[in-house]
């Protein structure tokens, strides 16, 4: 045990002498987290819209009324013809159109039926979507006003039944608070599992790794003192910005902090074990680096943190099933946002646990110590 809180002392001694590092691992979390909250945002708004109207009667104008004072667009103005939409769409300076055909009011009141027509960029698909969807939701509203007032509610085509929709678990429909869970967990991965394995790539470099070696200390001793001093500065940097979240971002705490806490313990094993692991097979920090890199891109893009894992192909499905950020993530969102108990994320617990063991266990295979 004694050697074991030695090689600690040593670890914290590096840490304190080398201050820029030090300073990265607490503040450089923090801006990140701040950073890609605000700029991991899948909202869309501000939508730049022109129409062409054909028309120019009541209805028509009233159409366009509801897409000129409406939150979501920003109105580009009225273009002449559609010849002159489609130079707009091509020069990027409209995301959608609008066009009302001629005789738009005439057909609505006598035939009951008129058609408008909706441009959109789809080049970025998911703004594309987004944007047709509230175009059409507003065109069906408009549809269900002229209707009510044409008919009359009381001949009870037009009577309908009211929505109410209520959110649960995030009532303000916070994109923030949708990614914030997801992006502090994301940055314990690069945090915990980059500077592990860098740390220890370095003392190879340096010939300090060769002067440990043909020491008396064993092997597990050897990975105990290298995890324990990342493991605590991680939970520092998880405080951190769990506290960013709280009071910055005003994320909501429905589940246990003791909960929350265990599971960041025990992922912090993880990444530390996977930064133990990958450094006990480079030799250099740049075959560290390359290694943290493809494992760092592969697991934020198959975790969840942008897209539904749901929606991925089978096989990526497959392949994130060792992904030990989608677990965590699932974890950090339903505790925290919903207050799900150990109960609800046991699945997720004994999976994580499992991978911390075999990633420690395989680092500490691996690690050749002479004498």
């Amino acid at each position: 045990m004694q050697r074991i809180l030695f090689m600690i002392e040593k670890e914290f001694r590096q840490l304190r002498r080398n201050t820029v590092l030090l300073r990265m691992m607490l503040a450089a979390p923090v801006i990140q987290l701040i950073l890609l909250a605000y700029a991991a945002n899948f909202e869309v708004k501000n939508l730049k819209i022109a129409i062409v109207d054909q028309d120019h009667t009541t209805y028509a104008q009233r159409l366009a009324g509801k897409f000129r004072f409406i939150e979501n667009f920003r109105f580009q103005g009225y273009l002449p013809n559609a010849k002159s939409a489609y130079r707009e769409l091509l020069a990027s300076r409209a995301d959608l159109v609008l066009v009302i055909p001629p005789h738009f009011e005439r057909d609505l009141g006598k035939e009951n039926r008129a058609a408008v027509q909706l441009l959109v960029n789809a080049i970025d698909g998911t703004k594309g979507g987004i944007a047709s969807g509230y175009a059409q939701t507003i065109i069906r509203d408009f549809n269900t006003t002229i209707r009510t007032e044409s008919i009359g509610a009381s001949s009870g085509s037009a009577a309908g039944l009211n929505v109410t929709n209520q959110y649960w678990y995030n009532p303000r429909l916070e994109y923030k608070t949708f990614m914030v869970p997801g992006i502090l967990f994301e940055l314990m991965l690069l945090i915990g599992g980059m500077i592990a394995a860098l740390n220890i790539v370095r003392e190879k470099e340096i010939g300090t790794q060769e002067q440990l070696n043909v020491t008396p200390i064993k092997k597990y001793e050897f990975i105990l003192g290298k995890l324990t001093p990342f493991v605590i500065i991680g939970l520092i940097q998880f405080t951190l910005g769990l506290l960013v979240g709280k009071f910055f971002f005003q994320i909501p705490v429905e589940g246990s902090l003791l909960l929350i806490y265990g599971f960041a313990f025990l992922f912090l094993l993880l990444c530390v074990g996977l930064g133990l692991l990958i450094s006990a097979v480079s030799d250099t920090q740049q075959q560290a680096m390359f290694a943290v890199f493809f494992c760092l891109v592969i697991f934020i893009l198959l975790s969840g943190l942008f897209s539904s894992t749901e929606d991925m192909p089978q096989w990526a499905q497959y392949l994130n099933l060792f992904n030990p950020l989608k677990y965590i993530i699932e974890v950090g969102r339903n505790v925290l946002l919903k207050g799900s108990t150990l109960r609800d994320m046991q699945s997720q617990f004994f999976t994580l646990l499992g991978m911390a063991v075999v990633l420690i266990g395989l680092a500490s295979w691996r690690y050749r110590k002479t004498v």
